[in-house]
């Protein structure tokens, strides 16, 4: 499960790294520093970035350097992988607490079991997907819809679901 800790972290290393990326001007101008783009920052987002930095150095030395490995991964992500990444982010503080509980018991449970388990399972779900990109799809509109339903329709989604497993 992650905790307050961890979602802190995360946090601060998004916030990090969006100040220290490159820059999206043209490509022959100056790259400006992180000192020139903070300081074009909205009053709100300069005061919201240093609560963040008083997070991040009331933090023991060992989760900073977490945090700061966190931070020189997501520097070597290729474009592509940041934006899957804040995209997840993103569609993961849209979920309702319930279900950022239950995504969180869901990754416990991952993380429970053996690196080759997990790299097992990964495997076959990446193997199948490619065998069957109709079902690809299908997976992809099924999670479209469920994050359209209400909470009391994914419930009873569940208990459907539950009842077909039990026959």
């Amino acid at each position: 499960m992650l905790g307050r800790t961890t979602l802190t972290a995360i946090a601060v290393t998004l916030t990090v790294a969006l100040l220290t990326g490159t820059s999206a001007g043209a490509a022959n101008a100056p790259t400006p520093t992180p000192a020139e783009r903070f300081e074009k920052l909205p009053p709100e987002q300069k005061e919201a970035l240093r609560a963040k930095l008083r997070e991040f150095k009331a933090m023991p030395p060992d989760e900073q350097a977490r945090v700061r490995g966190n931070l020189q991964r997501w520097r070597q992500l290729p474009p592509e992988e940041r934006e899957r990444l804040r995209t997840n982010l993103r569609d993961f503080q849209r979920l309702t607490p319930q279900e950022r509980k239950a995504v969180r018991e869901q990754v416990r449970d991952l993380k429970g079991l053996s690196a080759e388990r997990r790299a097992e399972l990964r495997q076959r779900m990446r193997a199948y997907l490619r065998e069957h990109p109709e079902r690809r799809e299908q997976m992809m509109e099924n999670m479209r819809r469920w994050r359209q339903m209400s909470a009391e329709q994914r419930q009873e989604a569940r208990e459907r679901l539950r009842e077909r497993r039990r026959k």
